[in-house]
């Protein structure tokens, strides 16, 4: 069979929350009509997720091949290293303005211009490393707006250990988790090295405690494109089959 292609389009937004434009990147799906209706993805680290992870591309292949349903997806790009960690890290400077930015600013402006499917159930958010970790700190702060999120090997403290502990309502929230069993020194961005490896693995064993719908795997593999990028096949036909 033939792949069918999507389109991707540029587009800003202005940001009250975040005092600032943003540029985004949406795919939307081979043959996409206003007369249906759409899951969305959020992609953190959205540049990346297009071009190192190439999303596009695997989704085009997958919708092709009929084994995931159509859905618009939406990279959110960062400016900077610095500002990476502004927005993302859970101590960061705009953590707590960009998830307001998500769900407050991006999700209504993507309901108005485009065909969604307007339930928690219908939105992912995803994520690599800190990209993950703000998707989860989102989906627990606002489980009405967001019921999966997509976890390539997030970055995990014990704020993001408390914030599992509390969330009130693991049974309505779909994880997809997984982390390389080579992510034991990992250099950081600021020059220091950190174990992934075991707090994530005390991250899943929270979540299957508490109840999530959680689906956890650990790859043949370090903190590096080279090994997400074949994962998102996977991600995508476990959340979107």
């Amino acid at each position: 069979m033939a792949t069918l292609h999507g389109s991707i389009i540029e587009k800003t937004i202005t940001s009250t929350e975040l005092e600032d434009t943003r540029e985004l990147l949406i795919y939307l799906p081979p043959n996409y009509s206003p007369l249906y209706t759409y899951d969305l993805l959020i992609a953190q680290d959205g540049s990346d997720y297009f071009q190192l992870g190439r999303l596009a591309r695997q989704a085009d292949e997958l919708i092709s091949e009929n084994l995931i349903k159509d859905l618009i997806i939406v990279g959110v790009p960062y400016r900077s290293v610095k500002e990476r960690s502004e927005l993302y890290h859970p101590s960061g400077r705009k953590h707590e303005a960009f998830i307001r930015f998500l769900t407050t600013e991006l999700v209504p402006y993507l309901d108005d211009h485009y065909q969604t499917h307007q339930l928690a159930s219908g939105r992912t958010l995803m994520g690599d490393s800190l990209a993950a970790t703000v998707s989860l700190q989102a989906a627990f702060a606002y489980p009405n707006t967001f019921g999966q999120v997509i976890l390539q090997s997030p970055y995990v403290n014990d704020h993001v250990l408390t914030s599992v502990k509390a969330f009130g309502q693991p049974h309505i929230l779909k994880v997809y988790h997984v982390i390389g069993k080579e992510e034991t020194v990992v250099k950081t961005t600021d020059g220091k090295t950190k174990d992934f490896l075991t707090p994530n693995r005390e991250l899943s064993k929270v979540m299957k405690e508490r109840g999530f719908d959680i689906f956890y795997d650990e790859f043949n593999g370090d903190h590096t494109w080279k090994y997400w990028q074949p994962d998102l096949r996977r991600a995508l036909l476990q959340m979107f089959a």
